[in-house]
């Protein structure tokens, strides 16, 4: 609005709580309005009018009337807060309709123009009373509420030195050299209890006393021109955030506590009143993908920051939500993006997104298409918005799928028809759907497209130890083989029956399931052959036919890859193998698509730690031996490993030995160990140290239980299991079992 309006609205709000800086703090209840109008071209003042809102207490459930909810009074009846004409509400819905009704009337018996705005003093009558109650009950208010003039700031166009939080009605007036009456003139600026209910007749005083300084604006020297009001957003402007993008410090906060079925349109309903940026409310996921519950807002200016954090512990449904400062850092990571193929995605506004989770991996767009497409006899569509160009798979950075995906639909009424088929069956998976946002898709999308998380950190913490490359040499013999996306349910028999006629060329032991932390089946195995050609013969044949497991009724795609034993032993022990990597032509050891092990324990060797490269100062024997007392050099000597590799490189982190995945019985790789066994240790077994045994536990049944099931050589065993306990100490006497356990 560039002209000048011809009337301007002067209102003032009261609530059941706090007044002054904390009005609309503390949520209550909207229980007093008043205002007045003045007509800018000539000047002249209206009658003050009041509406009281008072909820009907009473237990009559018969149905009311028109006359039975709002009530006017007459204009010469007397009124204890000096006000011309009062009005009584049992609602705000009733009292919104009452004043709007009353407002036009008014402005059409003057006849002097049709243009006309709400003016204020400050931001907190309108945005942080009238618009957040109504958007709560659900309640449409005027378009006159979406536009107002804050006298405050017109005031600062001619008085630029005077302090805007500082400012007041009285303070504005002194300044005018406007005839204040003192004794009944309410000062916010005076030691007052800010949770006091206001008395009655204070609104009316403070509406008359700001139509002082309007009409003192608008008359000479002033001459002010009311033409640029403040606007309060109708709507929630979804859209993409650049990683290059800046952002203030002072514009965003961080929402806690949020319901996990929350959108961003909630939470702009939440902070209704105040000017969230476009796209600039992005929802929290968790390490699982899942919505933590918390949300990072960006507002368009410091000051609207600063009215939302005067939200802290609002209600949204029954739930309060906490509000606190952020970093603009802080919002780029969740909302910033630079995939140019999400940025396309998004580029369609006004559209509605739907997150779909657990799809089979090998769904395509089709699929999808036809999971939407409305059934027979069912007039529901819920069509997609720009067929398979609003589908969005989400990948990792190999090409495989995540299960996950979003679809973008025209209107809120398509996508609902859609949620509605929320756990419904795509092929033999149900499908979750969860309506999702613009900074959701970009965070989801971040997190399986970027690099890895883990960086090449500096020299490690033990830097007497020799230099060894952690990955296994890309020539190795690739005699073994990777089976990934077993059943959950899966057993090595099934395993077996899936290899079929190949099945005589596995290795004695040579089955390694793969379990997580929790002891659970991960979905990956590691089968040892006999030679490297019947290895490839098994991938090349049974790659991706399909495993049907004996225990349940699931049955996945299996794939099978062709691996060394050196690169088994590197993911047994909390690595990563990348397949896709692994047959590039320019294949170098940092292309054979191996990761190293992470670090499980931020404890143990935190990332931020700072290590100055060191060259190593000691051979292998004397690392040894300064690390282990004598001893130590048959506590260290295992089964050779082809080549060696140890777990302690001096040009990478300190990763520990704290794995997320390890082998199960009956066999287990021979090539684990933290450091390679020298010529010099001619011991061909290996020995397993075990520190920090109970001296109460049960002893030796412990440690049959701990070890069951794994393979030793028989010249390594010290005692049998039929043989005598060690007289002096039974936890360290070592077990062994013909054909069954390794040493301890």
């Amino acid at each position: 609005m560039t002209a000048q309006v011809d009337y301007l609205v002067v209102v003032f709000t009261a609530t059941s709580g706090a007044s002054g800086e904390l009005l609309g703090s503390d949520e209550k209840e909207l229980v007093q309005f008043v205002w007045q109008l003045v007509n800018v071209n000539n000047r002249t003042l209206g009658r003050v009018n009041e509406l009281l809102i008072r909820p009907d207490l009473t237990d009559s459930t018969e149905e009311k009337t028109d006359e039975d909810v709002v009530v006017e009074c007459k204009e010469d009846d007397e009124s204890s807060s000096g006000a011309d004409c009062v009005y009584t509400a049992t609602s705000l819905d009733s009292g919104i309709n009452m004043f709007n009704l009353q407002l036009t009337n008014e402005v059409n018996s003057a006849g002097a123009g049709t243009s006309l705005c709400l003016c204020a003093d400050g931001q907190l009558h309108i945005r942080q009373v009238i618009h957040p109650e109504a958007a709560s009950k659900n309640i449409l208010v005027p378009d006159c509420f979406y536009s107002f003039f804050d006298l405050r700031k017109e005031f600062m166009n001619h008085f630029p030195t005077s302090d805007l939080k500082a400012l007041n009605a009285h303070a504005m007036a002194e300044s005018l050299s406007l005839p204040v009456d003192v004794p009944t003139v309410w000062d916010p600026t005076a030691n007052q209890d800010p949770l006091a209910v206001l008395p009655a007749e204070v609104a009316v005083q403070q509406v008359r006393l700001m139509t002082s300084i309007i009409l003192a604006l608008l008359s000479e020297p002033y001459c002010h021109s009311f033409s640029n009001p403040e606007r309060v957003s109708e709507r929630f402007e979804s859209g993409t955030c650049s990683k290059m993008e800046k952002v203030c410090d002072n514009t965003v906060i961080r929402a806690r506590g949020l319901p996990w079925q929350s959108s961003d349109q909630d939470i702009a309903r939440f902070f209704k009143g105040l000017n969230i940026a476009k796209g600039g409310a992005a929802l929290c996921l968790n390490a699982q993908g899942r919505r933590n519950g918390e949300a990072l807002v960006r507002f368009v200016s410091e000051e609207h920051r600063d009215l939302a954090l005067q939200r802290h512990k609002h209600h949204m449904g029954n739930r309060y939500i906490e509000v606190y400062k952020a970093t603009g850092e802080d919002f780029l990571k969740i909302a910033g993006g630079t995939s140019n193929e999400v940025a396309m995605f998004l580029s369609r506004e006004d559209q509605i997104i739907v997150r779909m989770r657990g799809l089979p991996f090998n769904a395509t767009h089709d699929d999808v298409l036809r999971f939407f497409s409305p059934e027979d006899g069912l007039k529901e569509t819920c069509a997609v918005s720009g067929e398979k160009e609003g589908i969005l798979f989400v990948r990792y950075p190999d090409g495989r799928p995540t299960g996950d995906a979003f679809v973008l639909f025209a209107c809120e009424e398509h996508a609902q028809c859609a949620l509605r088929k929320h756990k419904e069956l795509l092929g033999k998976r149900y499908i979750e759907l969860f309506k999702s946002t613009a900074a959701e898709v970009q965070q989801v999308l971040n997190r399986y497209s970027s690099a890895p998380l883990i960086p090449v950190a500096p020299a490690p913490l033990v830097s007497v130890l020799p230099s060894v490359s952690l990955l296994p040499h890309p020539g190795g013999m690739r005699d073994c083989l990777r089976l990934r996306g077993l059943p959950y349910t899966a057993s090595i028999e099934d395993i077996l029956t899936f290899l079929g006629e190949f099945t005589q060329d596995v290795r004695q032991h040579g089955v390694h399931m793969v379990l997580n932390q929790q002891g659970r089946p991960s979905g990956d195995c590691f089968i040892q052959m006999t030679s490297a050609e019947r290895a490839i013969q098994a991938s090349q044949r049974l790659h991706k036919h399909v495993m049907s497991s004996q225990r349940g009724a699931n049955s996945r795609y299996v794939e099978v890859f062709p691996c060394s034993a050196e690169e088994m032993g590197l993911v047994l022990m909390g690595g990563s193998l990348s397949h896709t990597h692994a047959h590039t032509h320019t294949r170098s050891r940092s292309g054979t698509g191996l990761s190293p092990p992470p670090c499980k324990s931020r404890r143990l060797s935190p990332p931020s730690y700072s290590f100055a490269p060191v060259q190593p100062m000691l051979s292998t024997e004397a690392a040894a031996a300064a690390l282990y007392p004598p001893l130590g050099q048959v506590l260290l000597a295992h089964r050779p490993m082809h080549p060696g590799h140890a777990y302690y490189p001096a040009s990478a982190q300190l990763y520990m030995n704290y794995t997320a995945y390890y082998p199960s019985p009956p066999g287990s790789p021979t090539t684990l160990g933290f450091f390679p066994a020298h010529s010099s240790m001619s011991s061909p077994g290996g020995l397993v140290r075990m520190p920090g045994l109970p001296y109460n536990g049960s002893g030796v049944k412990d440690l049959i239980n701990a070890v069951q099931g794994y393979q030793y050589a028989p010249e390594d065993a010290l005692i049998h299991a039929h043989g005598a306990v060690h007289a002096h100490d039974p936890a360290r006497t070592l077990l062994t079992q013909p054909k069954e356990w390794v040493c301890i």
